[in-house]
């Protein structure tokens, strides 16, 4: 089942709610989801995914309108509960259950959570049904209510982007596709799409932007994908595919260098979990060096590599201390994917936006700033550093970016439009009109050492 799409399963729909109530309380609590449902039981971890992502996109919605009825805040396994049903029976296209069948269930699950207050989530459930017209229209009088962020992050958007905040907001809402990246190394796109369509996957090449970009009409489990064991193709967002043609040098501008010679020794900085690293290895035969501050996760991008049958130097160590961990020999490439907020990707991640808070900001810009410090001398004169976010905050993207180019009179910042800068999922970015919604948010500047 996609986590966009919730859907009935076969497991009792009260539990999966009961579980999807315990995720809501978690993340607000300040743990991830991806925590949360790591510890779910195997056999109800889909239904719950599917219902938690549905439930955290609308959860400053749900939680407005739970106030407009109970003034007072019940006990959070109650409020999370109620939070939980409200957003479900929030009024949407395609609706995930009946309002009676979903209302009767989360009853049940209160009987069993919290019996006392059976009673009480019962008559909120259907008092909202009854007034639910004129509760939405109040609830979205509040701009949490109205754009499911927190007021911080909607301040922030609306800062940067004034003529598209309400756009980006709303885009960030929306349910991403399953997009796919064909391995160059063993066929084209257009290809694949064709292998899918013998397995009864509709799914369509996604353009000149992402040639190796394949998006998928619905999501469908990775096993049932072609190849995928293989190392044929590879689950990866359509901008997160813009890194590894820039880092190469796959028709850059002539500022920007020539493309990588065979052997040519690059960094990726910050790899973990692995997929541009992969992708920098399927586009050219690269001397690569993968480096993550966290060992567990940098076993990921091992198992990465591995089914794609290609291998790099794996550093555990914090890139900000290359004592540490480099051997004095100048990168010809450097990929740093930094730490963000991640706050272009929360339509793929939604309890991201729960979780920051706007202080998470001045920390995160302060620690891409010391690695574009610590690794820029690295490079050798003429090589080129990609840096890039999943970001929409300018903070962390093109303001970033000014500042180090005012520190660094040997940077140079080469515009390849529409590769570089920031990257909204909206039709007014250039080249991207055709499929604005294929692409998450993000920001890449391509620098070279004169």
């Amino acid at each position: 089942m996609s986590p966009a799409s919730p859907s009935p399963t076969s497991q009792p729909l009260s539990q999966l709610l009961s579980r999807t109530a315990d995720a809501v309380q978690a993340v607000r609590e300040g743990r991830s989801l991806t925590d949360v449902l790591a510890r779910c039981p195997a056999e109800l971890r889909g239904g719950t995914q599917a219902l938690s992502f549905h439930v955290l996109r609308w959860m400053g919605s749900a939680q407005a309108a739970a106030k407009l009825m109970v003034p007072k805040n019940p006990p959070p396994a109650v409020d999370a509960l109620l939070t939980t049903g409200i957003a479900l029976l929030w009024p949407v296209k395609d609706p995930p259950y009946p309002d009676h069948t979903l209302v009767d269930q989360a009853v049940t699950a209160a009987r069993k959570r919290t019996p006392a207050n059976a009673a009480f989530v019962n008559a909120v459930l259907r008092r909202f049904l009854r007034e639910r017209e004129a509760l939405v229209a109040a609830a979205q009088r509040d701009p949490q209510g109205a754009f499911n962020h927190p007021p911080w992050w909607i301040e922030r958007v609306r800062k940067d982007w004034p003529q598209q905040w309400q756009a980006v907001l709303q885009a960030s809402n929306e349910h991403p596709p399953m997009t796919l990246r064909v391995n160059a190394r063993h066929g084209t796109a257009e290809a694949y799409v064709a292998r899918l369509a013998e397995r009864g996957i509709a799914a369509r090449v996604l353009g000149a932007l992402a040639p190796q970009a394949v998006v998928l009409a619905r999501a469908v489990p990775v096993t049932q994908l072609p190849g995928f064991a293989e190392g044929e193709v590879s689950v990866q967002d359509a901008a997160a595919q813009l890194a590894a043609p820039l880092v190469v040098g796959r028709n850059l501008p002539t500022e920007a260098g020539a493309p990588l010679a065979a052997g040519a020794r690059v960094l990726d900085a910050c790899a973990a979990p692995g997929g541009k690293t992969a992708h920098l290895l399927e586009l050219a035969d690269l001397d690569l060096q993968a480096l993550d501050s966290d060992p567990t996760r940098l076993t990921r991008v091992k198992d990465t590599l591995d089914r794609i049958r290609q291998s790099a130097q794996l550093s555990a160590a914090d890139a900000r201390h290359p004592a540490t961990w480099w051997d004095g020999k100048p990168f010809d490439a450097i990929l740093l994917d930094a730490p963000c907020s991640a706050s272009g990707i929360v339509r793929r991640h939604p309890d991201v936006r729960w979780l920051r808070r706007n202080s998470d900001i001045g920390n995160l810009v302060r620690t891409q700033s010391e690695l574009l410090e610590a690794l820029w001398p690295l490079l050798k004169p003429g090589g080129r550093l990609v840096y890039a976010t999943c970001s929409l905050f300018k903070d962390e993207g093109q303001a970033q970016v000014d500042a180090f180019l005012q520190r660094h009179g040997d940077a140079k910042s080469v515009q390849h439009a529409p590769f570089t800068g920031h990257l909204l999922p909206l039709p007014e970015n250039p080249g991207m009109a055709a499929e604005p919604a294929a692409y998450d948010g993000f920001f890449y500047a391509l620098l070279v050492k004169t």
